[in-house]
């Protein structure tokens, strides 16, 4: 059986530092994160996670303390099993907060819903945001959605709900530093098919533009569903049928969570050209103003093709 690889983030903080250990210990919780130790906390090996985990640990040097990024097939001598049942329990306790503010909630026979739309959604999206880190399906989630929907709302349909293209407009669009494939794809989209006035800005956490729209970060509404990247989020979100763009959500799925899903190659060159233009030192900006004329030129690739009629 092939092994799981996994992401350990090993630190030791500096004396005195309660408001940095909370704060961590804020950032791993919101991320999802198991701790094996006091100092040591696990990830599944995802390229969104190993980049916070990076950020995490680049904050904890900046404080004095020191932190170590691990990849790893084996770690502690704890089975795959064994982690996934640590994760299985921690998202099992933070269903069962969300059960707790549900179950009063719920319509007695024959009677209308006691909560409110406003109240539904708030639950909704503290559903969504821990389904985003329930990484190993937790069943605690299922009951968690059944009762949603009997106080009157379907919390996968803001999953899955499909969005009017004029209500977003003229809109700040939020997204991690250093942005590769998968985010330059989507500011592109966004730009080219959604919102053409779109602004882009970058920050590790959402916290840091509470005014913006987020997208491709752990825990907001535009990033990974599911099996699928934050490409592909928003192309069925927005209802967007053109065949050319299938094709290219196709090649950013494949070299985003290289799982070979569609056997495509093209995006693994975007990919690494991205991470070169970071390692030249270009802007943020630069990398997505550069990125778009790629994806210009291979959309347009891909339209043309998809057009060509078969001779008769």
């Amino acid at each position: 059986m092939t092994k799981l690889p996994w992401l350990l983030l090993l630190h030791s903080l500096p004396p005195n530092s309660g408001a940095l250990r909370l704060s961590l210990w804020r950032q791993l919780k919101r991320l999802g994160a198991v701790s094996l130790k006091t100092a040591a906390s696990v990830l599944p090996d995802r390229p969104e996670l190993y980049e916070s985990f990076q950020w995490l640990a680049q904050r904890v040097r900046e404080q004095g303390g020191n932190a170590t990024l691990v990849r790893s097939q084996d770690v502690d001598g704890i089975s795959d099993a064994e982690l996934i049942q640590m994760f299985q329990e921690a998202r099992a306790a933070d269903y069962a907060e969300i059960l707790e503010t549900i179950r009063p909630l719920l319509p007695a026979k024959a009677k209308k819903p006691k909560a409110s739309p406003e109240e539904v959604e708030k639950i909704a999206s503290r559903y969504q945001a821990v389904r985003q880190i329930d990484f190993f399906d937790c069943p605690k989630g299922d009951e968690v959605q059944d009762l949603l929907r009997r106080v009157g709302d379907e919390p996968a349909s803001a999953s899955s709900k499909k969005l009017t293209i004029k209500d977003y407009q003229i809109r700040v669009w939020l997204t991690r530093p250093k942005p590769e494939v998968d985010r330059v794809g989507s500011a592109w989209l966004i730009q080219r098919f959604i919102d053409a006035q779109a602004t882009f800005i970058f920050a590790s956490e959402t916290s840091a533009h509470p005014e913006a729209l987020p997208y491709d970060m752990v825990g907001v509404e535009f990033g990974h569903q599911g099996d699928d990247c934050t490409f592909e989020t928003l192309i069925k979100r927005f209802a967007l049928k053109d065949p050319a763009l299938q094709q290219v959500a196709a090649i950013i799925h494949d070299a985003d969570l290289g799982d070979g899903r569609h056997g495509t190659q093209e995006g693994h060159g975007l990919l690494a050209i991205f991470r070169g233009w970071a390692l030249m030192g270009w802007s943020d900006h630069e990398i997505l103003a550069h990125g778009f004329e790629c994806f210009d030129a291979l959309y347009r690739q891909l339209s043309t093709r998809t057009r060509k009629t078969p001779a008769k």
